[in-house]
């Protein structure tokens, strides 16, 4: 019953073929899993926010952008169009469990492209600061992953996020985090996911478990104007991407792992490092922030033809002032440096982006940005350089989950 309840829910959210429904059992049954949980939750209309002093949330953000120009490895189209928006519910599930959930809808070479993003249930009571979560969530890996594209300071992510994973990765699995009772934030995190939604084709057959990752962050505050935080994270991918032999099959690809969220270079093994600074006059943040952030990675293992030479490299430095409770100023450079693999060779590939945004925000709940981007220096691209213009509004209605640091 619950199987063909949760088959209806998502067949709404992410059609498909009758014949693909039995390979889909996590995804399914996470989510009949959440089906039950929140029936169960909400049977008695007020009984839980009664004992809890909780109730459950509803939103929606809608983000909506034109563009001069797509750039190279970009998530927004030529003109007008509908970037990343989203539908979500979150609340608990009883005294010892919270969930949520996330649709997104987002415009793709004119099309409308729909899915079930987030879907997951999280422990709030385990002891000695440990937290669990299972379902479909995004990865704590790096620094802007776990948090929502709406939430970004530019209208499209680094190079080494779209290059690497595919923008946002989400996928399905487990975490455990530990967070360390210190007077600084430590927290050691571990997720295993099936690793589909980050490389979408695969040579051989894999595992239910394609990938895992090892996170460690550590942070503090420094009196009160200042804060910093370190990240350090680890992805095993277990998961080989299929290189297709015609260049026409690679575009093909390509186009399915965007909707899938896959990564367009990817490989066994991913290291990366990442540096926050803040700075708020009297720790009034609302009034002033210099906001300064680095990232860098590093991709090793390629293929089964790669050597330790074959490596994919990205680095990227953004600094973003408010300078105004209502407006801000940014700037972000960005270096990508891969290998591209075409059947048993690769050839290299490189680079560089520069951003700059102006943004007015008239409330907590809506944004205005206008940004300017270049890439250069462009090896293996189709072009050797692209200048685009983009103007972005967003809009949040409702209730919507407190940012990260």
């Amino acid at each position: 019953m619950l199987y063909d309840i949760a088959f209806s829910l998502q067949s709404c959210i992410v059609p498909m073929p009758s014949d693909q429904v039995r390979t889909m059992n996590p995804p399914i049954l996470l989510t009949a899993v959440l089906l039950a949980a929140c029936s169960a939750a909400l049977a008695p209309a007020h009984a839980a926010p009664a004992a809890t002093g909780e109730h459950w949330e509803f939103g929606a953000v809608l983000d909506l952008g034109y563009t001069s120009r797509a750039l190279a490895l970009g998530g927004r189209d030529k003109g007008l169009q509908l970037g990343h928006s989203d539908l979500n519910a979150s609340g608990p599930l009883g005294r010892h469990l919270r969930a949520q959930l996330s649709a997104a809808v987002a415009t793709h070479d004119g099309e409308l492209e729909r899915g079930l993003e987030e879907a997951w249930i999280e422990t709030r009571t385990l002891p000695a600061g440990l937290q669990l979560r299972a379902g479909r969530f995004a990865s704590q890996v790096g620094y802007l992953n776990a948090q929502h594209l709406h939430a970004d300071d530019f209208t499209e992510r680094p190079l080494l996020y779209r290059a690497l994973l595919g923008g946002h990765w989400t996928d399905d699995g487990v975490r455990l985090n530990w967070t360390a009772p210190t007077p600084f934030f430590l927290m050691v995190g571990a997720e295993a996911l099936r690793g589909r939604r980050l490389v979408h084709e695969a040579v051989g057959s894999s595992s239910r478990v394609g990938a895992t990752t090892l996170v460690a962050k550590l942070g503090a505050d420094a009196g009160r104007s200042h804060s910093w935080q370190l990240g350090l994270s680890h992805l095993n991918n277990r998961r080989e991407a299929v290189v297709e032999e015609e260049h026409a099959e690679e575009e093909d690809h390509a186009h399915h792992a965007h909707e899938a969220h896959g990564a367009r270079f990817s490989g066994r093994r991913t290291l990366m490092v990442d540096a926050t600074w803040k700075w708020a006059p009297g720790g009034n943040n609302r009034a002033q922030q210099l906001r300064v952030s680095v990232e860098a990675a590093r991709v090793t293992g390629l293929n089964r033809h790669a050597t330790s030479n074959d490596r994919h490299l990205a680095k990227a430095l953004s600094v973003v002032w408010r300078l105004h409770p209502s407006w801000e100023v940014g700037a972000r450079l960005d270096e990508l440096r891969v290998r591209i693999p075409h059947e048993d060779h690769f050839d290299d590939g490189k680079l560089r982006e520069t951003a700059l945004m102006l943004a007015w925000k008239p409330s907590h709940m809506q944004s205005v940005r206008l940004q300017w981007s270049a890439q250069r220096s462009a090896t293996g691209f189709e072009d050797t350089s692209r200048r685009t213009l983009q103007l972005q509004y967003v809009v949040a209605f409702g209730a919507h989950g407190a940012h990260t640091y």
